[in-house]
């Protein structure tokens, strides 16, 4: 049977200095390289000829260890200090004897102004493009929170403003104070770990995130990609008060609202008692100004309508019509009398002719109707009509009376 390889069995194990000296090996075969970072700890010890720095990534939670002669830390182009951006040239090493690696550094730059601005810009056109600048994404600040989250250096001036000023605007404001480093290589962690803490607090209705001036390097924190990123996906509104009034990184334009100033946070989050009391008592003013000039309004339309003839004497309309009646009725009777007065003359001489013509004026003058009896009362008109022995019925003006016939004159 074929014994396994060094190494790769428990049976027939490396030594220890042999896997150290492998992994030396390898990493010298690795070369230089350049490398850019924040300084986190610097540690040049008196008795010792070399520097101990702790390089950090400032877009992640990543450090390298880095070992450089001391000399080379007093004559770099730029103090040296924690937050200091730099970029490194070395040659990665590993120490068998710990069993530690470390980057050997024979170079130091300093990242100019104009490079960190370019590379904000970069950043700033990165996060544009990806819509964490978009109006619409901006969340509106409640008139009145029941408590402020407020992110800021421990007894620095932006804490003292802002607490003092929203105090003195609304004394009942409650704060939900984080305490952190505001510049150097470990700010961007302990900002993002408030603000995390602030939002999942229910009780926090509004964050601000406020720090005083200072240089570009300074600021460099709050152009960080993954604060920027952090604050967008915030569910709680939050205000930057960053710097003065020229400052601009780049949380302010990702952030809910951009504050000038630490003061200006202050006043925009908090809102002012004494000025509300005032805008209250001028709303009610106004409200009861406009409600008596309403009124009055009101009354003289009513004044109006009730000065109209209709409604000042509703009864003289009905007065003058009822008079118009009187008179048509007055008029219509009397033409109706008149009217009746003649048909009744027309009748009477109607009456007074009918009468003269009739058969009963001509009896009363004398004359008589004789009839034949026997003939159906026929109208005796011939004396052949009245034989003698025919019964003859002679009516007269004041009756009729029965007779016979002799016979006529001519006969005898």
């Amino acid at each position: 049977m074929t014994e396994p390889a060094q190494g790769k069995s428990p049976d027939n194990p490396w030594p220890v200095r042999s896997v150290a000296m492998m992994v030396k090996d390898w990493i010298d075969r690795l070369g230089t390289v350049w490398v850019e970072g924040q300084i986190a700890q610097l540690n040049v010890r008196p008795n010792s000829g070399t520097a101990y720095i702790t390089l950090r990534d400032p877009a992640a939670d990543m450090s390298l260890q880095i070992t450089c002669p001391r000399d080379l830390v007093y004559n770099a182009p730029v103090k040296l200090a924690e937050g200091t951006q730099v970029i490194m040239h070395g040659r990665p090493n590993f120490f068998v004897g710990r069993g530690s690696f470390s980057l050997r550094v024979n170079q130091i730059r300093a990242v100019g102004i104009g490079e960190l601005l370019a590379r904000i810009d970069r950043l700033r056109k990165l996060l544009d493009a990806e819509g964490l600048f978009d109006p619409r994404l901006k969340r509106p600040i409640p008139f009145l929170p029941s408590t402020v989250g407020l992110i800021t250096g421990r007894a620095s001036a932006a804490e003292k403003d802002i607490m003092s000023v929203a105090e003195a605007r609304w004394p009942a404001v409650r704060f939900a104070l984080r305490n952190t480093i505001v510049q150097g290589p470990s700010a961007v962690a302990q900002i993002v770990d408030a603000l995390r803490d602030l939002d999942g607090d229910p009780a926090v209705d509004v964050i601000v995130l406020a720090r005083g001036g200072g240089s570009v390097e300074d600021l460099l924190p709050f152009s960080d990609e993954t604060l920027c990123r952090e604050i967008a996906k915030c569910s709680t509104p939050v205000v930057t008060a960053i710097g003065h009034e020229p400052d601009n990184p780049l949380c302010d334009l990702v952030a809910d609202v951009r504050a000038a100033t630490p003061t200006d946070a202050a006043k925009r989050v908090v809102p002012d008692a004494a000025a509300e009391q005032a805008l209250v008592t001028d709303l009610c003013q106004r409200s009861a100004r406009a409600l008596r000039n309403w009124v009055h309004r009101e009354q003289h339309h009513v004044s109006q309508l009730r000065s109209r003839p209709v409604l000042a004497q509703p009864l003289a309309a009905l007065d003058a019509r009822a008079e118009e009646i009187y008179r048509a009725r007055a008029t219509a009777r009397r033409d109706v009398i008149r009217l009746l007065e003649a048909e009744t003359r027309g009748v009477s001489h109607l009456s007074a002719r009918l009468a003269t013509l009739g058969p009963a004026a001509t009896l009363a003058r004398g004359y008589a109707v004789v009839q034949v009896v026997s003939d159906g009362m026929a109208v005796l008109r011939s004396t052949a009509d009245a034989p003698a022995g025919t019964r003859l019925r002679i009516r007269v003006a004041d009756g009729a009376i029965t007779t016979v016939s002799e016979g006529s004159d001519e006969a005898h």
